[in-house]
């Protein structure tokens, strides 16, 4: 049985003629009158004493009208408060966003997001890409901020902006006269990485063409943080890859050197649960992130891509 069905025996109630009805419903009356009969035939019943004219309900076939008056009233009431909910800009929702990009995003975009939408509480969470996954997945979180593309079927992807990487080397290396570097020159034993888990670990080492094996700096140092990281290369230990939001106030710095075209880049979406409904607030948040951040950022045909691994 379905809806349709339910609004054939309605209107056929209501106006005890088939033309009629089938005019109100805009469809043919033999397809009304076979989608009819079909539900009787499901149900085994007869709805409608065909015999009687105007055509009369038999007494059970008045109780199985009502109850679809009653079910169609529901998938009414249903319909609007879905399309509410996707329409509403209110409520509170809990955003997990990766380590690599909280700090250089949510201090730009967060005041004019929340100035912009009052009745909006957000609760946000710094974690790893595969708590955000399990977390959007376990219903834990709403959205998530990170970095695509993810490969998981459970989980919508919305790209918001794509973010070049940048070198971060020291005054004293000899990289340090050149104004554009290859990312194919990189000595991978001589790069400053992130911990195991970060997803940035994994998009580094792929520029660099490598696993990580071993150091030519006297050292192995895995951080957690790229603050970290670019504080030891001010040092002259090393180099480091780093997003360019990172960077973004010291762009002009002897620290920083971009690559060639086309530059390497990361894809960062807006990511959510496949059966996630509020379709407003995912779109007011891509508006308000891509508002603050460089119009470059916005054109993926002139950049490459880095899978996540």
């Amino acid at each position: 049985m379905t809806l349709q069905q339910f609004e054939y025996i309605a209107a056929l109630d209501e106006y005890r003629h088939y033309v009629t009805a089938a005019e109100h419903c805009f469809v043919s009356q033999p397809n009304l009158t076979m989608q009819v009969k079909k539900l009787e035939e499901e149900i085994g019943v007869r709805i409608f004493d065909r015999n009687k004219k105007p055509l009369q309900p038999t007494d059970i076939g008045k109780e199985v009208i009502n109850r679809a008056r009653h079910i169609l009233r529901e998938s009414k009431q249903l319909k609007e408060f879905v399309n509410h909910e996707k329409e509403s800009m209110e409520g509170e929702f809990t955003i997990g966003i990766i380590p690599t990009l909280a700090p250089y995003l949510l201090p730009y975009f967060l005041p004019v997001f929340m100035k912009e939408n009052p009745k909006v509480h957000l609760k946000v969470q710094e974690l790893q890409t595969d708590q955000i996954i399990s977390q959007l997945e376990n219903g834990i979180i709403d959205i998530g901020l990170l970095v695509t593309p993810l490969m998981e079927t459970s989980i919508r992807e919305i790209p918001v902006f794509y973010e070049p990487f940048l070198l971060y080397l020291p005054e004293n290396h000899h990289f340090f006269k050149e104004k554009l570097l290859l990312a194919e020159d990189l000595d991978p034993s001589e790069v400053l990485i992130m911990d195991e888990g970060h997803c940035f670990r994994e998009q580094a080492l792929s520029i660099c063409k490598s696993s990580k094996q071993g150091s030519s700096i006297g050292f192995d140092y895995q951080s957690g943080s790229i603050e970290a990281l670019k504080n030891l290369v001010q040092n002259g230990v090393g180099y480091t890859l780093v997003p360019e939001l990172s960077v973004i106030k010291e762009l002009e710095s002897v620290y920083v050197r971009r690559f060639t075209n086309p530059e390497p880049v990361r894809e960062v979406s807006i990511v959510v649960h496949s059966s996630y409904i509020k379709e407003s607030v995912l779109e007011r948040l891509k508006s308000s992130i891509q508002e603050i951040i460089p119009d470059r950022f916005l054109e993926k045909q002139s950049i490459v891509e880095l899978d996540r691994k």
